[in-house]
């Protein structure tokens, strides 16, 4: 058994049979579900312009490549919800400890954060076409506007939680305020923050996906709109399934990033 570095204690070292398995079983659940959605419909007599098989979404997404030019939808897509998530992220977070290191701003902010929270913010996308038009503003405000919130609650939580033994253990040592806020309410602050930017790597898409049905001339979004209006079911299936991805891949470099910050993930 491998034992840890500091103190000693014996850790039972990872199965092997367990560290093949996983793989082996999420591609069986995979190829179970496929085949499910493949052979299930048609067996139950469900027309194919209501659940659509998998070959029928293969030979769509075969045409809409060629067709529809699916490359440009997606990169558009891919490419807003990603900066979205990047600005609004950064301005989550930025607001966010402003706001928790700052008890007088935070309770007189605070009614009028709870009332953007509570607003729905899809509502907002109409507005945004009002202002800036079709263009490629609302997709993008639209995103900032629904990763900001989870982002800048979880920040302004944990500066607010952080442990007062070890700010004021900072205090006794004579530091700054600003190094005290890089060196023990930053570094208390990351699996909160880290765990915001996972919810907003999954948020960035369903803000670009809004903006894109609301006003949007391209985007996977505008697919499903498109599909919707020619009765395609198997194009809006393409579409949703390239979104899943796109929130997928977000959400995995979260996931590489956080591995990288915090030493016990």
């Amino acid at each position: 058994m491998p034992e840890s570095s500091t103190t000693g204690v014996a850790w039972p070292a990872p199965r092997t049979d367990t560290v093949y398995l996983k793989p082996i079983a999420m591609i069986l659940v995979a190829a179970i579900a496929l085949a499910v959605w493949q052979f299930l419909p048609p067996a139950l007599g469900v027309p194919k312009f209501i659940i659509p098989t998998v070959t029928d979404m293969a030979d769509e997404f075969q045409r809409m490549i060629v067709r529809e030019n699916l490359a440009k939808h997606f990169l558009s897509t891919a490419w807003t919800a990603t900066l979205g998530f990047v600005i609004g992220g950064l301005f989550g977070a930025t607001v966010g400890y402003l706001l928790g290191l700052s008890r007088f701003w935070e309770s007189v902010l605070s009614p009028y954060i709870l009332a953007m929270q509570i607003a729905p913010k899809v509502a907002f996308a109409p507005l945004f076409i009002m202002w800036f038009g079709y263009t490629f503003w609302p997709k993008l405000l639209t995103t900032v506007l629904v990763v900001f919130f989870p982002i800048l609650v979880n920040v302004s939580q944990a500066i607010r939680v952080a442990d007062r033994d070890l700010v004021n253990l900072a205090r006794a040592y004579s530091m700054t305020p600003v190094q005290s806020f890089w060196k023990v309410l930053f570094p208390l602050s990351m699996p909160a923050l880290m765990a915001g930017l996972r919810i907003g790597a999954t948020l960035a898409v369903i803000g670009v996906t809004v903006g894109e049905l609301v006003g949007g001339n391209t985007g996977l979004g505008f697919l499903i709109t498109y599909g919707e209006g020619q009765s395609n079911t198997a194009m809006v299936f393409n579409a949703i399934v390239l979104l899943t991805v796109i929130g997928l891949v977000l959400y995995w470099v979260v996931g590489l990033v956080e591995k990288r910050v915090l030493h016990y993930v």
